[in-house]
């Protein structure tokens, strides 16, 4: 195994299930968080994930509607599935979280960023994580909407830092867009054998590599959900129509399995938000971008985050 010792950073919606998936695939993996209260509110999104594995492992039995490409190979007999989830009782067992960058990154061999959608946050996170680092480190940012470039010369090893996105309920969808920066004036570009190191774990914890050929704000999967989002959330803040009438559509139309509001639950709204407020006519309450980002803040405030908190746009 190339890559046997991972640091997540943070432990929101994609961070948790990028942690989770690392450790069932069997690297020791630990997860780093801001503060005592964020150790406490990622411990049951551990949990969560805990039984989602357990329950479709156990349901693959005698259900092929239940396949997961990220949890075991196609055909698994019963007694393999059976192994299977052992190996999710001990990726629970074995996961640490703490809020020491020394204890998080001393013998790190990737870490992937997974905190807020905001640039401050990000900066302040990458200089401080360098003075912590191994050489040999690779860094990725699983940024939904931000370029690798923006950041790299923040991270102490820009040719050894690149882009690794991964898709919501990564157990069954499955994919890891790989994208590296070009480099700048006094700034490396990403290493091609740290671009293929990468492109080698997404592979060894059971994702399939998506590899961007140069850098694209969104990737490719959030160059086209995110314009898609973005529209039925205006078509909300507009009064168009209700967030269950605007599901409906896109199923009845699409034939899709699920509308754009399940969809931004499943994403966490705390997300959208960020995501939209990178767009300086959030700010100006008299445009759309503005009437969402108000809307997005009530349902925030209103402890209304999404599927992990129990609430969003739907109960659950």
């Amino acid at each position: 195994m190339g890559i046997k010792n991972v640091v997540v950073a943070g432990g929101g919606v994609l961070g948790s299930q990028i942690a989770f998936q690392s450790a069932y695939k069997g690297c020791n993996v630990k997860v780093w968080l801001r503060s005592e209260g964020s150790i406490g509110r990622a411990k049951p999104k551990f949990e969560r994930l805990k039984g989602i594995y357990l329950n479709t492992l156990e349901a693959m039995k005698t259900n092929p509607a239940a396949y997961c490409r990220g949890l075991a190979p196609q055909g698994a007999t019963p007694e393999e599935l059976d192994v299977l989830k052992a190996q999710v009782e001990r990726a629970f067992d074995g996961l640490v979280l703490t809020t020491s960058y020394d204890e998080a990154a001393a013998d790190a061999d990737l870490v992937i960023e997974c905190i807020a959608e905001d640039p401050r946050e990000k900066v302040a996170f990458y200089t401080e994580l360098a003075k912590h680092l191994p050489e040999r480190t690779i860094v990725v940012t699983n940024s939904s909407t931000m370029l690798p470039s923006a950041f790299a010369k923040y991270t102490g090893r820009p040719d050894k830092y690149l882009a690794l996105h991964f898709a919501n309920e990564i157990w069954r969808n499955n994919t890891a867009e790989i994208m590296g920066h070009p480099g700048a004036e006094g700034v490396s570009a990403t290493d091609p054998a740290a671009y293929d190191a990468v492109v080698a774990f997404a592979e060894q914890i059971g994702m399939i590599p998506l590899k961007l050929r140069k850098e694209q704000p969104g990737y490719i999967l959030n160059s086209m959900l995110v314009p898609f989002l973005s529209a039925a959330e205006a078509l909300l803040a507009n009064e168009v129509a209700d967030v269950e009438t605007i599901d409906k559509t896109w199923q009845l139309a699409t034939g899709a399995p699920l509308g754009p509001f399940r969809i931004l639950d499943i994403v966490g709204l705390t997300t959208a938000y960020n995501i939209g407020r990178l767009d300086p006519r959030a700010a100006d309450p008299t445009t759309v971008q503005g009437k969402v980002a108000a809307m997005l803040k009530r349902y925030i405030d209103e402890g209304k985050t999404g599927i992990n908190a129990g609430e969003g746009f739907y109960k659950y």
